[in-house]
């Protein structure tokens, strides 16, 4: 039966095809969709191609740090250090020591004696710098002598200021009559050389302990070991008078090692030497270099106990030194600094020095390498700064541990190493990573047909 609902005739007949749209009206859309973007987006992507440029660069510069020697072993000029002792010099006439000095009680008076230190090491390695070396060198040892100097160690120990101030001192003025010919060293330096010498001399012989006191009841066996060195190059700049005393002093060392790690502890009791504080990077950096000029064959034994319980690599991204033995972890000081992942920063630039003397090179190489990348240096044709310069207290243990060599022993020869060129391995696949990451969504894109190749959108 037929549907009786009317059909309208309309509704089986096909409509008006849609009118096209007119030029008018598509322009606004035109104008939308294929437009060329405004100045504000062009902005925008120049301004990402730009930042993800710096960063490239920047990784592409840290690798050529890594890569490029930043060391030249016992007798070339380490690079840089020339103007890191210009930096460091501009430093101290601006008052840096005085504000070293405000962050540890003997901030004034590192950053002179590491000054006057590294001029004295450079002019070892080239001999055009002595008459600059001597003048620097002097003028640090002035400022040394001068009451700021002396004020934080006491006059009533034995030696007067303590073995700290003495031993010191002493190394750098010997240091200064070393750059002299023989025939024409300067009298007075000569005249006080000889009688620190001898005030050290008699302190260690009449004492009961092989480590003196730096400040009233508190010993620190580092200190000694700085006095004992400059009693033996005394014995080579003149007639040798203190071997039986070094001697004592390393029988009385080898009785006082500490049980836990074998090594020279970190500080010591009072009058009897016996350990009080188990050995610490801080100070062993500094002991294992100049134990080598006391006693190369000790040495040698004492530096690999060292290199085996307190190097490491963190993350597996470059060696360090921890401030605490292998499986031992404890506070940071004014000494250690902050312990990130258990190392001590400071400790990890001294002993880049205490490598370079015991010929340790493969290591030396590796921690300078691992400072020009980490350590953030600022360098222009006359200066040089790490960590933007904001201590330069860290500058002068980096250019001393730079230019670092034995002053009286040569060492027998050198420890077997343990690094090798490929430690830098993960650090350059880091860095490519790294410079290759702000590009990587646009190459991508345009693989698939999309942007043309340039840092992704932010």
């Amino acid at each position: 039966m037929p549907d009786p609902t009317p059909t309208p005739a309309s509704a089986d007949k096909p409509g008006p095809a849609p009118t096209p749209a007119s030029a008018e009206e598509r322009g606004p859309l035109r104008a939308v969709a294929g437009a060329p973007p405004s100045a504000g987006r062009r902005l925008l992507r120049w301004a990402r191609r730009g930042a993800a440029a710096v960063i490239s660069l920047c990784a592409l510069a840290g690798a050529v740090r890594l890569v490029v020697p930043a060391t030249a072993g016992p007798d070339g000029e380490p690079p840089g250090v020339r103007r890191q002792l210009a930096f460091l010099r501009s430093a101290l006439d601006a008052g840096a020591a005085g504000q070293a000095q405000a962050l540890f009680p003997e901030g004034y008076f590192f950053l002179h004696v590491l000054y006057g230190l590294s001029w004295v090491e450079l002019a070892q390695r080239d001999g055009t710098t002595r008459p600059e070396a001597l003048r620097e060198s002097r003028w640090a040892l002035r400022r040394l002598d001068a009451p700021p100097g002396r004020e934080p160690f006491s006059p009533d120990l034995d030696p007067p200021h303590g073995v700290f101030y003495r031993g010191w001192t002493n190394w750098l003025r010997g240091g200064v009559l070393a750059l002299q010919p023989d025939d024409a060293r300067d009298p007075a330096e000569l005249r006080r050389f000889t009688e620190d010498s001898a005030a050290l001399g008699r302190a260690f012989d009449r004492s009961r302990s092989p480590f003196l006191e730096a400040y009233p009841g508190q010993s620190w066996p580092v200190d000694s070991t700085v006095a004992v060195a400059s009693l033996r190059l005394h014995d080579t700049l003149r007639p040798p008078r203190y071997a039986a005393t070094v001697d004592r002093w390393l029988r009385g060392t080898r009785e006082r090692l500490d049980p836990r790690t074998g090594l020279i502890p970190h500080r010591a009791e009072p009058g009897t030497g016996e350990p009080a504080e188990v050995a610490r990077g801080s100070s062993q950096s500094l002991i294992q270099r100049f134990l080598a000029d006391i006693d190369p064959a000790f040495s040698a034994g004492q530096y690999l106990r060292f290199r085996d319980r307190y190097v490491v690599t963190p993350l597996g991204l470059g060696p360090a030194v921890r401030e605490y033995p292998r499986g031992m972890d404890g506070p940071g000081d004014v000494d250690s600094g902050p312990l990130p992942l258990g190392v001590s920063l400071s400790a990890t630039a001294v002993t880049l020095g205490a490598a370079q003397v015991r010929g340790d090179a493969p290591l030396a190489a590796a921690l300078a390498s691992y400072g020009e990348l980490a350590g953030l240096p600022i360098g222009t044709p006359w200066t040089k700064r790490y960590a933007f310069g904001l201590l330069p207290v860290g500058d002068a243990f980096l250019a001393w541990s730079k230019t670092a060599r034995p002053w009286v022993s040569r060492p027998d020869g050198p420890p077997p190493a343990s690094v090798t060129w490929w430690w830098r391995a993960p650090l350059l696949l880091l860095l490519a990573v790294i410079g290759t990451a702000p590009w990587a969504p646009a190459l991508w894109r345009r693989r698939r047909g999309g942007a043309p190749a340039g840092p992704a959108p932010g």
